[in-house]
C-alpha cells in the first residue's frame, strides 16, 4: 500500500474489538513501519459483540472457506500466548474442547450431514455422523427417538476466553506501536472515490491511506458515509443462563439443535438461546432482553429433547447483538471495489470471534501485499453483494 502523508496515519480502523486488534496486530507483523490507529467508542466493551459472545469455536461449516478459518483459528487459540510473543504462562484462552453437535431430524439429514462431514474431514477436521443409537450410546441422558442423525466434532471445537483474547490482540497491537484511540468515527471526508480522512466526535479529523471497517453492528453506517451501502444490520440475541439440577451434563457438546436452539453446559448449569420469530433488526442501542424467550420457547425444547430439564431456573441473562448480514449470512471481507482504500470486516451475523485470527491475517495480506497469501478469502468478499449472489452456509447459528 502507499504511505500516508506526514502527520496523517497509514491505516485506520474504526472498532477496536476483536476484528479490529486483530488485523492492527497482523498489520504490525507484515509491516512494522506503519502508523496505525485503532478508533474505538467504548474501551469498556461492555456493548460489543465480542464481549456478549458466547464465545465458541467449530469446525462444522459447510462452506471450505469457513471450516479453513476456524481450522487456522482453533490452532491459534490454543497457542495464543506463543503465538504472540506473550510471556511464558500468560495468553492461556482456557479453550474447554467439549465439542460441537448438530443434531438433524429429516430423513435427509444422515446424507447431507455426511457429506459436508467428508468435505469438513478433508481440511482436517474429525466430524463423526452419528445415528440415533450413537447419539443415545455418547448422551444416555438424550432422547433421540426424533432424531435420524448428528454431526459431533469430538475435538477442535469448543469455547473459550473472548476477553483473553480481544486483551492479547490489543496488548499486543500496542506493543508494536498501534495507537488505541478513545473517540467516535462519525463520519467521511471524500475525494472522489477515495477517502481522505475519519472525523471524530472529538473534533479531530484523521487523513489516511486506508480505511478499515471493523465497527460491527455500526459497520453499516460507516458504509453510508462512504456511499457505498452493505446489507447487514443489527440483530438482537437473548442468551440465558439456567441451572437444570436433574441435567448436570458439564462434559455435553455444544448442541445446535433441529427443534431451534442452542445450548452448551457453563459450570454446573447451561447457556441457552433461541432464533426469536420475526426476527428483523433492532436498534443499535437495544439490549433490553426479550426474557419471555425461555420459558414460552426454549424451555419446552429442552425438556423435549431431555426429560432432566423438568426442573429449571434462570439464574440471568443477557443481549448481544449481531452484525447480520441478510444477504446470506456470511461475512463481508475485503476491499470495496466502490473505494480505493475502504476495506471492510462486517456481517459475521453471529461467528465473528472464531473467524477474528484468520481474518485478521487475510485483511492485513490484503492491505499489505494488495492479495490474499495464507488463506484465499475472496469468495466472502464484497463483490458478490454487489452481484446479489448469496454465498450461502448451511450450518449458520
Amino acid at each position: 500500500m502507499e504511505r500516508a502523508l506526514q502527520n496523517s496515519r497509514d491505516v485506520i480502523v474504526i472498532g477496536g474489538a476483536a476484528h479490529g486488534a486483530s488485523v492492527a496486530w497482523w498489520l504490525t507483523k507484515f509491516a512494522p513501519e506503519l502508523r496505525i490507529t485503532v478508533i474505538e467508542r467504548d474501551p469498556t466493551y461492555a456493548k460489543a459483540a465480542t464481549a456478549l459472545s458466547v464465545a465458541s469455536v467449530r469446525s462444522q461449516f459447510s462452506n471450505p472457506v469457513n471450516v479453513e478459518v476456524s481450522r487456522f483459528g482453533v490452532e491459534f487459540i490454543r497457542n495464543f500466548g506463543m503465538e504472540l510473543g506473550l510471556e511464558s504462562g500468560q495468553g492461556d484462552l482456557g479453550l474447554k474442547e467439549n465439542g460441537y453437535l448438530f443434531l438433524g431430524g429429516t430423513p435427509d439429514a444422515p446424507q447431507i450431514m455426511a457429506e459436508i462431514a467428508e468435505m469438513q474431514r478433508a481440511k482436517g477436521a474429525a466430524t463423526e455422523v452419528l445415528s440415533p443409537e450413537g447419539l443415545a450410546g455418547l448422551f444416555p441422558w438424550m432422547n433421540v427417538e426424533d432424531l435420524t442423525a448428528g454431526s459431533y466434532g469430538p475435538r477442535d471445537e469448543g469455547w473459550f476466553d473472548n476477553m483473553g483474547l480481544l486483551g492479547g490482540f490489543r496488548q499486543a497491537a500496542r506493543r508494536q506501536g498501534v495507537e488505541f484511540l478513545h473517540d467516535e468515527a462519525i463520519g467521511l471526508e471524500m475525494a472522489g472515490s477515495r477517502i481522505t480522512a475519519v472525523k471524530l466526535a472529538s473534533g479531530k479529523v484523521l487523513a489516511c491511506g486506508a480505511v478499515i471497517n471493523a465497527a460491527g453492528t455500526r459497520g453499516a453506517q460507516v458504509m453510508e458515509w462512504a456511499g457505498a451501502p452493505i446489507p447487514v444490520e443489527p440483530r438482537k440475541r437473548t442468551v440465558f443462563v439456567i441451572d437444570a439440577p436433574n441435567a448436570r451434563h458439564p462434559t455435553a457438546p455444544l448442541i445446535i439443535d433441529h427443534l431451534g436452539y442452542y445450548m452448551r453446559p457453563e459450570h454446573e448449569g447451561w447457556i441457552c438461546a433461541t432464533v426469536p420469530d420475526g426476527d428483523a433488526a433492532c436498534d443499535v442501542e437495544d439490549f433490553e432482553p426479550e426474557a419471555h424467550l425461555f420459558e414460552d420457547v426454549i424451555w419446552p425444547m429442552l425438556y423435549q429433547r431431555s426429560e432432566g430439564f423438568d426442573a429449571c431456573k434462570v439464574q440471568r441473562l443477557w443481549v448481544g447483538h449481531y452484525d447480520y448480514n441478510t444477504l446470506d449470512q456470511n461475512a463481508i471481507v475485503g476491499r470495496d471495489p466502490r473505494r480505493d482504500n475502504l476495506y471492510v470486516l462486517n456481517g459475521f451475523s453471529g461467528h465473528g470471534l472464531q473467524q477474528a485470527p484468520a481474518i485478521g491475517r487475510g485483511m492485513a495480506e490484503l492491505v499489505v501485499h494488495g492479495a490474499y497469501r495464507a488463506l484465499d478469502l475472496s469468495e466472502l468478499g464484497v463483490e458478490r453483494v454487489l452481484d446479489g449472489r448469496p454465498f450461502l452456509e448451511r450450518a449458520i447459528v
